[in-house]
């Protein structure tokens, strides 16, 4: 039974470490608090040892003001680790005006530390995976719409990609097989926020929220920094060297399963009469 080691047991991993321990594989994960099913990242013998049992080792844990916390502290057993894969941002590619970006782009991303966890472990071979916004069950549009969280802002010219949970995990499980390098997987419908929000509200019969500022919605900074970059991420790479297919091609298929789950209704209803536009 292979191995693998994931840093940062979080929500994709989740999903991630499922899939794989349903394709045989056995997943160990680390947590800050060494909650149950994990080991603490700080316990380090325990991390040493499953290093050193592992196959594969998996990032999702993000930088932080001293740069990447897992190559800082447990680096050089990472790179005994015959297969090793991170989990990166397309946010390391910055703003692009809304123009289509893929891997061979500059890397420009207003987060310095972003970019130099995506090149420190793309220089020591790993399969580094550019993710978009992360959506899936319990964390999305849908859910931002039901509790009243969600926000129309008054950009239209904004366009971003996004990435269902578990498009993430097969692309983890594709990418095992595959050469070192950075591909990106995302969706194949860049399109804007407003056009997501509108379809959750229709899929769940409720009112939109009002078109507004951000001023007027009270953004946080971190919010208003994602308002603040405008691409479209292309996933061609993805598809042609590790053969993925997301299950979940555009934001309508994804909250239509996602809705289906809350009402099992929607899975036999129409798409396009939930729809709010065309595009």
């Amino acid at each position: 039974m292979p191995a693998m080691l994931i840093f940062g047991m979080g929500y994709s991993a989740g999903r991630i470490a499922a899939r794989l321990r349903a394709a045989g594989w056995d997943v160990i994960g680390t947590s800050r608090a060494g909650r149950v099913g994990t080991i603490g990242f700080d316990d380090e013998g325990a991390v040493l040892a499953a290093l050193s049992a592992a196959d594969a080792v998996l990032s999702s844990v993000p930088p932080d003001a001293d740069g990447d916390p897992v190559l800082a502290r447990y680096g050089a057993a990472v790179a005994a680790v015959p297969w090793l894969g991170y989990l990166s941002s397309t946010g390391v590619y910055g703003d692009t005006g809304g123009a289509w970006v893929d891997e061979g782009a500059p890397l420009a991303g207003r987060r310095g530390d972003r970019v130099a966890a995506d090149r420190a472990w793309g220089a020591m071979g790993a399969r580094v995976l550019r993710l978009p916004g992360i959506y899936g069950p319990g964390r999305s549009a849908l859910d931002r719409v039901a509790t009243g969280r969600a926000h129309r802002i008054d950009l239209p010219d904004q366009v971003f990609s996004r990435v269902h949970v578990d498009d993430i995990a097969s692309g983890v499980a594709a990418a095992l097989g595959a050469p070192p390098g950075a591909y990106n997987l995302a969706d194949d419908a860049p399109c804007g926020q407003n056009v997501v929000i509108e379809f959750a509200a229709a899929l769940l019969g409720m009112v939109p929220p009002p078109l507004q500022t951000m001023d007027e919605a009270g953004l946080s900074p971190m919010a208003r920094g994602f308002y603040a970059e405008n691409r479209r991420v292309a996933n061609g790479k993805a598809k042609r060297l590790l053969g993925w297919r997301p299950a979940y091609p555009d934001y309508r298929a994804g909250l239509l399963a996602l809705s289906a789950i809350i009402n099992p209704a929607i899975a036999s209803a129409d798409p396009a009469s939930a729809r709010p536009d065309q595009r």
